[in-house]
């Protein structure tokens, strides 16, 4: 139903501090800049840094991850532990790098089986939810299909066009805050008026953009189906 991930938005406070850390530490590329929003490329996704005016006004504490080739991990940890404080978890046989960005997301550099150089896709999304069973069910109807299901914490990973997790709040090396906001765009394969029936009785709000339709989910997330 849903064949891509166009874009993940991000609220900031500067743009310009914030276009320095992605442009600069991360060595992203800039595609588009105005006076209220920064788009960078990663991969066949968008990154969006945006100044809110009005609704959505990005992802605010959102944890997500960058895929990097696995032979890069060592250049990204060596150029990036001179100025962040870095922490490190191991994922079967890849390693994964995190640190927080200006405005306090939190930014994960995983090792994938990616081709190419530096930032080549974001391949997470976490998406914090004050019912799990509820987001589980709203998202499973939208095509994503249930992998793993936490152990020692209330949490449950999906697949799909990107991987999501969903997190009730809790503390760790990402922080689930509670009453947090994610703004993602996703492509279609299908009109996207398929994807909006799919979830139209348990989605909180439903907006026309053009020939777009963004919706709101029950936990206040901003998803739009182009």
């Amino acid at each position: 139903m849903l064949s891509g991930l166009r874009w993940l938005a991000l609220e900031v406070k500067s743009l310009d501090r914030a276009r320095e850390f992605y442009a600069e530490a991360l060595d992203m590329t800039v595609e588009r800049e105005g006076e209220r929003e920064v788009e960078l490329r990663a991969g066949d996704s968008t990154l969006i840094l945006r100044r809110p005016r009005e609704i959505p006004r990005g992802g605010l504490h959102t944890h997500y991850a960058f895929a990097i080739p696995a032979d890069e991990y060592q250049y990204w940890w060596d150029r990036l532990s001179r100025e962040f404080d870095l922490q490190e978890r191991q994922f079967g046989s890849g390693k994964s790098l995190y640190l927080y960005d200006p405005d306090g997301n939190c930014v994960e550099l995983a090792q994938r089986p990616v081709d190419g150089d530096g930032i080549c896709g974001i391949f997470e999304v976490v998406l914090e939810v004050a019912d799990l069973d509820r987001a589980e069910e709203f998202y499973t109807s939208l095509g994503f299909e249930t992998v793993d299901r936490g152990k020692d914490r209330r949490r449950v990973r999906l697949g799909g066009p990107v991987d999501l997790e969903l997190w009730e709040p809790q503390l760790g090396i990402a922080d689930g805050r509670g009453g947090v906001h994610v703004d993602l765009g996703f492509d279609t394969d299908d009109s996207p008026g398929v994807a909006v029936d799919a979830v139209l009785n348990r989605a909180s709000k439903v907006t026309m953009i053009g020939e777009n339709v963004r919706i709101t989910d029950p936990d206040n997330h901003h998803l739009q189906f182009c």
